[in-house]
């Protein structure tokens, strides 16, 4: 015949991880709801008649921007920073109009009224916050680019743009023609 002895020790621990069970459970499952991604699936018939050159929907709720290319064949995502408040959020149509590698930042007059020391940023430099590459749509001061702070990407942290992680905008600068549809959500 065989004995088993608890100790005081093992019968709290033995308790105490199964009435901990359930709150694991459940902080577990909390924790893969909040990171399951928040974009939103769109599709360009719902935004645009045609195609055209390729189309962009920028979606400000989600922090996405979804891209099309001209024939359809090719659909990306990427994640981005929006407006900090809607006043500053422009909503609707627009398009790309111009591209530029290595861009030059000049702050709004807004800007230089709210912040007074703020000054250009030659392209290129390290604290440029329109990173490697810009898309300059027809709404004055109004881009698409990059960042070199990468916090800000998945968070409200802009005057207005829309900004990606560098190799994100690089890579879709590439692909992107003047006069692509752009709408803005």
């Amino acid at each position: 015949m065989t004995t088993t002895l608890i100790s005081r020790r093992g019968m709290i621990a033995g308790v105490g991880a199964t009435l901990m069970t359930p709150a694991i459970a459940r902080a577990s499952e909390d924790f893969t709801r909040r990171n399951v991604s928040s974009f939103v699936s769109q599709d360009w018939r719902d935004h645009f008649e045609t195609l055209g050159v390729g189309c962009i929907v920028c979606d400000t709720g989600s922090r996405a921007l979804h891209y099309w290319s001209a024939d359809g064949s090719d659909y990306r995502v990427y994640p981005t920073s929006v407006p900090k408040t809607d006043e500053l959020t422009r909503r609707g149509y627009t398009e790309i109009v111009r591209k530029k590698v290595g861009p030059t930042w000049t702050p709004t007059a807004s800007q230089m009224e709210r912040f007074p020391d703020w000054h250009p940023v030659e392209g290129g430099a390290p604290d440029n916050p329109l990173g490697t590459h810009a898309m300059y749509l027809d709404w004055p001061a109004y881009l698409i680019h990059g960042t070199h702070d990468t916090r800000k990407i998945g968070r409200p942290s802009s005057d207005g743009c829309i900004g990606l992680y560098n190799e994100k905008i690089a890579e879709l600068f590439a692909i992107t023609e003047i006069g692509t549809q752009v709408r803005m959500i």
